[in-house]
């Protein structure tokens, strides 16, 4: 009788330990795809919120106004939008103590932005370690069920006389399947992983940016007023 040599019938016939192995892999793989799917669409929103943000910023609407807006809708303010509202908040708040200089202001205001711009960034980046430790770990789970699918083929066959190839062939491949399944998982976590770091650095450098910015048109304000 043949042995199935089908991906499922070789599934089935494996070892109990190739088989935790494949479905592992297979769990980590659908895992990935999700994650992978999930920080696409929420990098390139936050890419493209950010965009559409500036060019609302830099427009010459008036700081209060673009300010009222983002705090009085139901959204909460998230990215770029966020640091905004941070650091205008408590622009706003010292400015209004008394005995407070303008160095001082600036401070507190450099400093919310930048606990905002920290959050902002863990969220973003969220995943991206597991990611990382599945494209790197899975190819070695894949080739532990090869080693051990192809251990135990050759100490079955101590125990016939003669051996054949179709003897050690079904045992062989379903320890292969291990090692492809391990592949399988790690080549797109990989993948995404590096693109997605890509797209989060562009993101942090856009974010350092504006806050630089933003810093700077606050400490003008914060000046002229200690003047006037």
């Amino acid at each position: 009788m043949h042995a199935d040599m089908s991906i499922l019938g070789l599934f089935l016939n494996a070892s109990v330990i190739v088989q935790a192995i494949m479905v592992t892999l297979l769990l980590l793989s659908v895992i990935s795809w999700a994650m992978i799917i999930d920080r696409a669409r929420s990098l390139n929103s936050a890419t493209k919120n950010g965009n559409a943000f500036e060019q609302r910023f830099w427009s010459g609407l008036d700081l209060g106004k673009l300010y009222t807006d983002l705090t009085s809708r139901n959204n909460i303010p998230n990215g770029m939008e966020l640091l905004f509202v941070a650091g205008y908040r408590e622009f706003g708040r010292l400015r209004k103590q008394e005995g407070t200089s303008a160095e001082a202001v600036m401070d507190g205001t450099h400093r919310a932005m930048r606990v905002a711009y920290s959050r902002e960034i863990d969220k973003i980046e969220v995943h991206l370690p597991f990611l990382a430790t599945v494209g790197s770990t899975t190819p070695y789970v894949g080739l532990f069920g090869t080693v051990w699918g192809i251990m135990n083929s050759f100490i079955a066959l101590g125990s016939v006389k003669q051996a054949t190839l179709a003897m050690v062939a079904p045992g062989i491949a379903e320890a292969l399947i291990a090692t492809a399944m391990g592949l399988f998982a790690a080549i797109p976590a990989v993948i995404a992983y590096n693109r997605f770091t890509h797209k989060v650095q562009k993101i942090e450098t856009q974010y350092e940016n504006f806050v630089e910015e933003f810093s700077g048109i606050l400490h003008r304000k914060a000046h002229s007023a200690v003047k006037n």
